[in-house]
């Protein structure tokens, strides 16, 4: 069963948290990469680029865990698992932009590459386990 966010934990979306993104790779190992986040009122939001090794994972095996830690109180956290809900790169680089202005103060997401093509994805909550 899909589970929201906690209003007790929402405001870690809105501050500048690095979550740890784990997804799995082809022999089921995790593999960890931080990442920008976002949250909608019902998905957890990251953006990357098509091809790294995330978007490839994620792409064989939905499943995701993420974790959140405050930056004001690290004995605070948020662990959210889920599964991919959407993906696509239909506003992937308005959502990068987005991300940009909130983490670094830039208007224009900075460190795009040549022929980089951004990739949304959206993740279900589907267990939630906090602390703090």
């Amino acid at each position: 069963m899909a589970e929201v966010i906690p209003n007790k934990y929402r405001d870690l979306f809105d501050k500048k948290v690095f979550a740890g993104l784990t997804t799995l790779m082809p022999d089921g190992s995790p593999q960890v990469t931080p990442v920008w986040i976002d949250y909608d009122g019902q998905h957890v939001l990251f953006n990357t680029a098509v091809g790294r090794q995330k978007d490839k994972n994620l792409q064989r095996d939905k499943r995701v865990a993420l974790m959140l830690v405050d930056p004001d109180n690290p004995y605070r956290y948020l662990e959210v698992r889920g599964a991919v809900a959407e993906r696509t790169q239909e506003g992937a680089d308005d959502h990068i932009n987005k991300l940009a202005k909130k983490y670094l103060g830039k208007d224009i997401y900075p460190f795009r590459q040549p022929g980089e093509q951004r990739v949304l994805y959206k993740i279900k909550p589907e267990r939630v386990s906090s602390m703090g």
